[in-house]
């Protein structure tokens, strides 16, 4: 079995075929299904998914945690397990770290003290620990924190000494199981950029594992939306965001109106299709066919609010507002085209109404038309 071929040969993560099946009382449940995926060099990807799709089996399984059923895991360029030629490193002699969901943090211990814990396993001599401890804290701007009792910290604190302790034995590739899930919103905010900050900062390879679509959106390089133990589609954020070919990615990834369409004709770069909401300019694979039946897809931020005479009447939608949210810094609205509803983000600063008759004209390059026939 050969693995796929990363663009840098050797330096990134790559997994080819990679099968695990737990076996229950009385079934059995495949997490990984033939999984194959390579992780960039120096770069962050997520692994995306709803609860049990094989994020955490798949992360389990890099970390030497899991041992697959069949396939091959190679880090950088070693290969780290592989069924058919009978080999598994231990997690200890992958050149990994790990984040964990609950931070591992160990209270009794200061901060120096866990985030030397790594170093003095490997039994590293004392002036190198006090070291590289000192810089690695430097590093997550916890300098000074070093005598601090580990209980003392808030979560983001306690956040940053889990990177650290992964960072001080300076690994290959790091690994991160949902970190952020324990803190609050706006703690999770916080802690969504700094870590975003620290890892371009590093430039270090790492794996990301989340079912939180706004943190793979800000933490990601690169995007891997996993569903029943597959890898269903890849990208970058703004690509997978924007132009998914799936219409599970495109609702997982965030809030869209569906709208069934068919093909009308193309023109221009753009395809035309026709629709409850009449004729609709869009993006579409150059493949499909006029005639293809399939789904418009429409996020709520796709729409602006015409005020003026428009100056053509493509995409330009005359609807009625059923409803208005205020969320401070827009308004969420519902508006019906015929029988169709539409979910649309407005500016906070209009002073559209509930019942007001408005025209909203949807940009072409950011709508999409997908068929998965």
């Amino acid at each position: 079995m050969n693995p796929p071929k990363s663009v840098e040969t050797g330096t990134g993560i790559m997994v080819d075929g990679v099968t695990k099946t737990f076996r229950l009382q009385e079934s059995t449940v495949k997490a990984l299904d033939s999984l194959t995926l390579v992780a960039p060099y120096k770069k962050v990807l997520t692994l995306l998914g709803p609860s049990g799709c094989g994020k955490t089996t798949l992360l389990r399984s890099i970390a030497g945690l899991e041992v697959p059923d069949a396939g091959e895991i190679q880090i950088g360029d070693k290969l780290v397990f592989s069924s058919s030629r009978k080999v598994f490193l231990p997690p200890n002699k992958r050149n990994i770290s790990m984040v964990f969901q609950s931070y591992a943090i160990w209270p009794h211990m200061t901060v120096f003290s866990n985030v030397a814990y790594p170093l003095e396993v490997q039994k590293v001599a004392k002036a190198e620990i006090k070291r590289r401890v000192g810089e690695t804290l430097a590093q997550v701007q916890l300098n000074g924190f070093e005598d601090r009792p580990a209980t003392k910290l808030s979560g983001g604190q306690q956040q940053r000494v889990a990177l650290a302790r992964a960072l001080v034995a300076q690994p290959r590739v790091l690994l991160f199981d949902e970190p952020l899930s324990n803190l609050d919103a706006k703690l999770r905010e916080e802690a969504r950029k700094e870590l975003r900050g620290f890892l371009t900062e590093l430039g270090i390879s790492a794996i990301y594992v989340t079912h939180d679509r706004l943190e793979a959106l800000t933490i990601s390089d690169v995007i891997a939306v996993m569903n029943a133990g597959k890898i269903v589609e890849i990208g970058s954020p703004k690509g997978i965001y924007y132009n998914a070919s799936s219409k599970f990615v495109v609702s997982f990834i965030g809030d869209v109106n569906l709208v069934e369409s068919e093909i009308a004709r193309k023109h221009g770069g753009l395809t035309f299709v026709q629709s409850p909401l009449g004729e609709i300019a869009c993006k579409a694979s150059p493949e499909l066919p006029v005639g293809t039946r399939g789904t418009l897809c429409m996020r709520p931020e796709v729409f602006e609010l015409v005020t003026d005479a428009p100056h053509q009447e493509q995409n330009l939608l005359r609807c009625t507002v059923k409803q208005l949210l205020f969320t401070g810094e827009s308004y969420e609205a519902e508006v019906m085209i015929g029988d169709t509803q539409l979910s649309v983000t407005l500016s906070s600063f209009t002073d559209v109404r509930q019942e007001d008759v408005i025209s909203l004209f949807a940009d072409p390059e950011r709508c999409r038309f997908i068929s998965e026939l």
